[in-house]
């Protein structure tokens, strides 16, 4: 994961929050927590690992009346072990609290319950059983993504989604080793892969990949292909075009200014008629007749 650049401007719409959060994922997320409501389950949002916001933004806006959205970040605080810190400090050196604050409730009237502190305290702070949405997104480094996917587990209802960010890239070997060690010994079930993230369920997939599969075959603008591997059906899916869904403009968007064409583009209005015939009234009043009736044969020829 590259690093972005923070800003202290107020977003306008979602894309501009900087952060990681492909159009696809963006697309992925909205329709599991879709397919979550429309089921009728109820259940908490959590996120391990927010940066600035973007993805917790989408989030929220899935949140229902008595449940709870909790966000657990570092931010601008002092992580747990000396490779954890190094890792903050190469990558989030820019990361503050307030930053993130400011661009979700750019989107929200409420904050969720912020958390600052090491991905660790998870199951401190959020009771066992109460989540359908947990979002992992915290440390690249093999021991805490193994310990917040075990966390997720404790946390998630029994049909709840977990997603893992960055499991296959080339710069998080970590996050991968984690990853598949849990689809392999720890009971973790994919229902799908983005280029980006993993999709699982500790509960049983194939009620929501066989969804998942109508809907991406509706579709021109995602990439799919089916493989089986070590007994679990991947459904992998690609963008193709994407765009990401809709979603409501921040209280600071303000309409685009309507372009002012170039000089080169502009052309000068035509004189009005009347005034090309007050023109011509005076000149034959001004010129001598033999001039005006030379004039007058010039035009009646090109006729």
């Amino acid at each position: 994961m590259a690093n972005a650049q923070a800003t202290d401007k107020y977003p306008g719409e979602l894309k501009d929050v900087p952060g990681w959060f492909p159009p696809l994922d963006q697309v992925l997320f909205t329709w599991f927590l879709d397919q979550q409501e429309k089921k009728g389950m109820r259940g908490d949002l959590l996120e391990l690992g927010a940066y600035l916001g973007k993805s917790a933004i989408l989030l929220g806006h899935h949140l229902r009346d008595g449940e709870k959205f909790t966000v657990c970040d570092l931010f601008e605080g002092d992580a747990p072990d000396g490779p954890n810190q190094a890792e903050t400090t190469k990558s989030y050196s820019s990361l503050t609290q307030q930053a993130f604050e400011r661009n979700y409730l750019s989107f929200h009237d409420t904050l969720p319950t912020v958390i600052q502190a090491p991905s660790s305290v998870i199951s401190k702070e959020v009771d066992p059983g109460t989540c359908r949405f947990v979002h992992i997104d915290a440390s690249h480094l093999y021991e805490h993504v193994r310990d917040d996917i075990a966390a997720a587990r404790e946390l998630l209802l029994p049909d709840g989604i977990v997603v893992l960010d960055d499991f296959r890239s080339e710069h998080t070997p970590g996050v991968s080793v984690a990853t598949w060690e849990a689809v392999l010994n720890r009971g973790l079930r994919p229902v799908c892969l983005s280029t980006q993230k993993l999709y699982g369920t500790w509960g049983d997939p194939e009620p929501l990949q066989e969804e998942l599969l109508a809907m991406i075959r509706e579709r021109t603008d995602v990439g799919l292909s089916v493989q089986e591997a070590a007994g679990h059906r991947l459904i992998r899916t690609r963008a193709k075009g994407i765009q990401p869904p809709p979603f409501p403009r921040s209280r600071h968007y303000a309409e685009p200014a309507p372009r002012n064409p170039p000089a080169s583009e502009r052309r000068a209005a035509p004189a009005p008629a009347r005034r090309r015939s007050l023109v011509r009234r005076i000149g034959a009043d001004v010129l001598p007749p033999i001039v005006t009736r030379a004039v007058r044969r010039a035009r009646a020829s090109r006729r």
